[in-house]
């Protein structure tokens, strides 16, 4: 076992090694990264305690630098510390997913990657939050960091299954019947999401009821902004927007429907799965690469508004089958419980931290 106080940059073996989160994510509303980050924070936060001291944009000295967004500032930062302190960067997107989801002019677009892989190749670390995250970033040239598979984590204190009484008072919170089927799509407003397909969907199955937890989290520059935008103010009879959702209030959302479906064509990691696992949904998402590394055989798959009808019709009409996929995604949930991934962040961190005491050699 290391001894951590070995590690450190004096001789004062009182003070704790120094994990300073960098991050402007909660600044918008409604997305994935933001949850990502207050999840991480308080799990390191309260997992680690006794081994590292956790501060959050701090400009304080410290050993380990974890930055979960791309501000230029940080760049900068990485810069100058670059010896004397270790980098840790959090891959939330690559330029594919960010093509998909937000407009931009292209001179503005093609300057943005190529500070991006600018500002991943300065790490010593980067965090992958899923396998295929890794061959991309070296298919984009970033290579100098060595890649660390960690998956998102969800807190079971935040997100877990509530009873039936209370459930029934949500639906007449949102006038929705008790005996109706519901669907549960969540996740920002856009086009790769899968919006269209899932609005397809629900006009194919007039019987159930399709609900939205979500919005335009960063306006007008949302890729789609204004087919979906169209499509939100006359939706079809069976399906409700309800906007960007406070994350406190997103538990009893999921709890409200029968099952989760995110018909997206690109993702990492959503936090909506998670979340969703956290609650015992079953899942039924789009038939794409990265699924089948995170999730096995623990969801539904379809390739089209039609087959994910038909998947969701049958779910319905079988009570044992709707059964047997909740205790799927209760078992896949169990891989990402909070010991498992907390593991990996001390033991990435350590070694960070071994790395920033070769650092001061150099």
């Amino acid at each position: 076992m290391i001894n951590i106080n070995s590690l450190l940059k004096t001789n004062d073996t009182e003070r704790l090694p120094v994990i300073n989160m960098r991050s402007s994510a909660t600044l918008v509303k409604g997305h994935g990264v933001a949850s990502c980050y207050e999840e991480q924070v308080k799990l390191v936060t309260e997992g680690l305690s006794g081994h590292f001291k956790v501060v959050e944009n701090s400009f304080r000295r410290c050993d380990i630098a974890h930055y979960h967004t791309v501000n230029p500032q940080y760049f900068f930062e990485r810069l100058l510390n670059r010896r004397t302190t270790s980098g840790i960067g959090y891959v939330h997107f690559l330029p594919d997913t960010v093509d998909q989801s937000l407009r931009m002019p292209p001179v503005i677009r093609r300057m943005f990657y190529k500070y991006l892989l600018a500002f991943y190749n300065s790490m010593d670390y980067l965090v992958a939050v899923n396998p295929n995250v890794i061959n991309k970033l070296e298919n984009y040239g970033v290579t100098r960091p060595k890649f660390v598979y960690i998956p998102n984590y969800v807190s079971d204190c935040q997100f877990y299954e509530q009873d039936a009484g209370t459930i029934a008072g949500t639906r007449r919170k949102f006038g929705v019947p008790e005996d109706v089927f519901v669907v549960l799509g969540a996740g920002q407003l856009q086009t790769r999401k899968g919006i269209r397909d899932f609005v397809k969907t629900a006009g194919l199955l007039p019987h159930i009821q399709f609900v939205w937890a979500g919005g335009f989290s960063f306006g007008p520059l949302t890729e789609g902004y204004d087919e979906i935008r169209a499509i939100v103010a006359r939706p079809p009879e069976n399906v409700r927007f309800l906007g960007i959702v406070e994350r406190k209030q997103m538990n009893a959302i999921y709890n409200m429907a029968d099952l989760m479906f995110l018909p997206s064509y690109d993702e990492l990691f959503p936090m909506t799965i998670l979340e969703a696992m956290c609650c015992g949904k079953p899942i039924v998402l789009r038939d794409v690469d990265i699924y089948p590394k995170i999730l096995f055989d623990s969801y539904i798959k379809g390739k089209s508004a039609e087959e994910f009808a038909r998947r969701i019709e049958e779910l319905r009409n079988d009570p044992a089958a709707m059964a047997r996929w909740k205790e799927k995604i209760r078992g896949c949930h169990n891989l990402y419980s909070r010991d498992n991934i907390l593991r990996i962040w001390e033991s990435l961190y350590t070694e960070a931290l071994q790395l920033n005491s070769v650092l001061e050699k150099v």
